[in-house]
């Protein structure tokens, strides 16, 4: 019962979540693209003319075999890998420097990025426009945790506040890489569902082991495979494709 109530948000919390983004959902939708990424290490290529777009309101999930460069495009993405003649554009307006974006595309890197000596508290105002930080806290979950130091969580409770930290900023898109990674069965979900509700007023892209999330939360389905992007529209093609084996998808 204890733990089911770490994530229980309160009805009327609920409500006040939801009238929020609800007003959000009339804001303009922004497209951002990625065009003409190349990678490769030593003589391997890793990515070859990759094209992808994504879209306000979309949840785009990006699978692949290890080591295809899923968690590679991501960081070409917000500029933290480089690659020759790339080209990012967001509603048409080319921003290739890596200053460019950072108001513009949060990312959730696999490792952990707030420092361990900051309070919970802290990292929330710090990261968390201050009038949105009432709503961010409508949540049991959240409440338990913030008069902790960050030091003191543990894997579960970090990565779930990092990931709502990167879901509640004011960035136009988010790219998370492996968020379900260290979460128990019942916070995935809580998690599934705060990536819906953000994805009304924000584009996602989404990678992570855990496929069968992955699929399930995504309203479109890229898949990367030797090098090149692939635009999966039912689920079969994944098998034909060999990323997945047949049972995989009963």
């Amino acid at each position: 019962m204890g733990i089911q109530l770490y994530f229980y948000i309160s009805h009327s919390g609920f409500n006040r979540f939801h009238d929020f983004f609800n007003k959000e959902i009339i804001l303009k939708k922004h497209i951002l693209e990625v065009d003409g990424i190349q990678k490769k290490f030593d003589e391997r290529v890793i990515l070859f003319d990759i094209y992808m777009k994504c879209e306000t309101s979309e949840i785009v999930g990006l699978l692949g075999r290890n080591g295809s460069g899923k968690s590679t495009l991501l960081k070409i993405m917000v500029g933290l890998v480089t690659a020759p003649n790339k080209c990012i554009r967001i509603n048409e307006i080319s921003k290739n420097k890596a200053t460019d974006l950072f108001d513009e595309i949060s990312y959730l890197h696999q490792d952990q990025f707030i420092p361990n000596y900051l309070s919970v508290k802290k990292a929330i105002s710090l990261s968390i426009d201050a009038n949105e930080i009432k709503i961010f806290c409508e949540d049991e979950f959240i409440k338990s945790i913030l008069n902790k130091k960050i030091n003191q969580l543990s894997s579960g409770e970090l990565r779930y506040l990092e990931i709502k930290i990167v879901l509640y900023n004011s960035s136009k898109f988010v790219l998370l890489d492996e968020p379900y990674n260290g979460l128990p069965p019942i916070m995935i979900d809580v998690v599934n569902e705060l990536i819906k509700v953000n994805a009304k007023r924000k584009g996602i892209i989404i990678t992570d082991h855990n496929y069968q999330n992955v699929i399930k939360i995504s309203t479109r389905l890229v898949l990367i495979k030797d090098g090149k992007v692939h635009n999966i529209n039912k689920k079969e093609e994944l098998v034909e494709k060999g990323y997945l084996s047949a049972t995989a998808i009963l």
